[in-house]
């Protein structure tokens, strides 16, 4: 399997390209990968990691993008945690797109204290899925303004 530059189309590809506007807009980016905010219901300061080429597997990443991808994680998710003082920083792999292989990409979504331990880990992400309410623009943009300022103060 071999990852290709662009796929018209892909959510992530799109949002990557311009194509389709990203709320928040590029909070950061290294030569292969771009840090923006989730699109959809799972909170205000939850950020996407993923590579600009459209990689559907995480065997399809060239050795440089694997080189970047770990401290990359690390720095997002550092700044999710000073951003918004979470009790945990939850970094996952998602990749399916109504029920297929897609662009992989990684969630970095701040857990507060107060939220119900029986919506905790996979239970909170399809709980907040289900119900089906994105974040206002506003308190998205907000987020990603934050995190933005903490990763070029590095």
């Amino acid at each position: 399997m071999t990852a290709v530059d662009d796929v018209p189309g892909c959510l992530a590809c799109d949002l990557t390209t311009g194509r389709r506007p990203c709320p928040g807009g590029r909070i950061d980016e290294t030569p292969r990968w771009v840090v923006e905010h989730c699109v959809g219901p799972v909170g205000a300061g939850t950020l996407i990691v993923k590579p600009k080429r459209h990689a559907v597997h995480v065997a399809d990443l060239d050795a440089e993008e694997a080189a970047e991808l770990g401290p990359l994680l690390r720095r997002v998710a550092a700044a999710v945690s000073e951003a918004f003082d979470p009790e945990q920083v939850y970094v996952c792999l998602w990749s399916h797109a109504d029920g297929v292989p897609g662009h992989i990409h990684w969630v970095v979504q701040p857990v507060e204290a107060s939220a119900d331990p029986s919506r905790r880990g996979p239970h909170l992400q399809a709980a907040m899925f289900d119900s089906g309410e994105p974040p206002e623009l506003v308190a998205v943009e907000r987020a990603a303004a934050d995190v933005r300022a903490i990763l070029l103060s590095e």
